[in-house]
């Protein structure tokens, strides 16, 4: 619930509160530290024995500092200093880490049935866009009651952790945690392996780049309603509505076109659709309200698309590394995922912000026209050209339907190799 609102406002806020480039230098070094974390806790909890399972401690753990963090980030004093938002956004993104990366793992590790699997996925998706959707409209509601955007990122916060709080011990005490601590030379091993597994590295690199060209806009989002288009915040509360709701209403639509054309493609002609919309928004005049309305309809469609396809793209290579390997080691590929999801994020703020600066464009204030011009292309142009380059990576994406089929296939029958191999092992102890 609170990760799409601390992309969009965080920024905003602080860079008010800061200045853009004290405020871009400390969000960029609490991303970075992901660098470091979610591989390390995408490989220990992997490793992890504990009566409560693998999965468990580290997400209890990760609940509670993320939820003192997001309230103290979301709620800030007057005065904030630089160290302040550092090492909240440091405890908040570590929170985050211990929570999501073993959950996404421990929910590839509830069935062996491929289709189970897909379900599970589908469902842990929706719920995430639930939550999109939910924190999307606490803007709107605070707008028309005459609150502040402050006041809605305050009740962003208190309503995430109510709606978590339950969530957490209900997932904790309820969902068995069945799976199987790997060893330390499996672990070493799968440094080495994952790196010679080049469908994932290709789509890994497609994914950061994309994830930047999503987080540019992202990071500046408000920052252009307010001072290009001149948005008020009813406008802005609306624009961020109907992004969500049409990324939410697209899913459907996205998940019909990969039977038709695939999963890779599909999320092509996404990221072409979002970047024919994108490369116009320097065109649009302040005030052009439902102009830019258009804009966040059609990227807002994209977006599902980029919540969808991805990470069954991501199952599909983790097979192939089971394949290839013959291990289930979805903690690490988990962690490696997030951290470039997270990467992207950190990127889009340590550079545009920089960037901005250096035109001088002012959050605080009146800027130049031409400081104005240089947001918008920033916000708009760098991205297309991103999504262009993440295109060519995806377009002729080696694993299709037919070669995914052929992977199972083969997954299959050298499991049952397996299981016959040890079946003539044990009788041959009884003899």
């Amino acid at each position: 619930m609170p990760t799409i609102p601390a992309a969009v406002f965080l920024p905003s806020l602080y860079s008010t509160e800061l200045g853009l480039a004290a405020a871009g230098t400390a969000l960029l070094l609490a991303r970075a530290s992901d660098v470091v974390t979610d591989p390390l806790v995408g490989m220990f909890s992997d490793k992890w024995r504990s009566v409560w399972g693998r999965r468990k401690p580290w997400i209890l753990i990760g609940a509670i500092i993320a939820g003192f963090a997001l309230v103290r980030l979301f709620q800030p004093p007057s005065g904030v200093t630089f160290v302040y938002v550092m090492v909240w956004s440091v405890l908040l993104y570590l929170g985050w880490t211990l929570v999501s990366i073993p959950y996404a793992a421990w929910g590839a590790e509830l069935s062996t049935d491929y289709q189970e699997r897909s379900r599970i996925t589908s469902a842990r998706e929706g719920a995430t866009i639930l939550g999109i959707f939910a924190a999307g409209t606490v803007p709107v509601i605070a707008a028309m009651s005459g609150q502040s955007e402050r006041d809605a990122l305050a009740a962003i916060s208190w309503l995430a952790v109510g709606v978590g709080l339950p969530s957490v011990i209900a997932l904790l005490m309820v969902v068995p945690d069945r799976s199987v601590a790997a060893n330390s030379a499996q672990i070493e091993n799968s440094v080495r392996s994952i790196t010679r597994n080049k469908p994932f590295i290709r789509l890994l690199t497609a994914w950061l780049i994309n994830g930047l060209a999503n987080g540019i806009p992202s990071t500046l989002f408000i920052l252009f309603l307010e001072h290009r288009l001149q948005a008020d915040q009813t406008e802005r509360g609306v624009l961020i509505l109907a992004y969500f709701l049409f990324a939410v209403a697209a899913i459907p639509m996205w998940l019909w076109l990969t039977s038709r054309l695939g999963k890779h493609r599909t999320w092509c002609v996404a990221m072409i659709m979002t970047s024919a919309a994108f490369i116009w928004v320097p065109f649009i005049p302040p005030g052009a309200v439902g102009a830019f309305a258009v804009v966040c309809v059609i990227t807002g469609l994209g977006l599902g698309a980029d919540l969808a396809i991805p990470p069954a793209l991501q199952a599909d290579v983790v097979d192939f590394d089971t394949l290839k390997t013959g291990q289930r080691r979805a903690g690490l590929f988990f962690a490696l995922w997030g951290m470039a999801t997270k990467l992207a994020l950190a990127l889009a703020v340590g550079l545009t912000f920089p960037l901005l600066a250096y035109f001088g464009f002012d959050p605080t204030g009146p800027s130049a026209p031409e400081a104005l011009l240089a947001l918008a292309v920033i916000y708009s142009a760098i991205p297309v050209v991103l999504k262009l380059v993440a295109i060519r990576l995806v377009w002729d994406f080696p694993i299709t339907a037919a070669r995914q089929a052929l992977i199972r296939r083969r997954i299959d029958a050298l499991a049952a190799r397996r299981m016959m191999a040890e079946s003539d092992g044990l009788e041959s102890v009884k003899t």
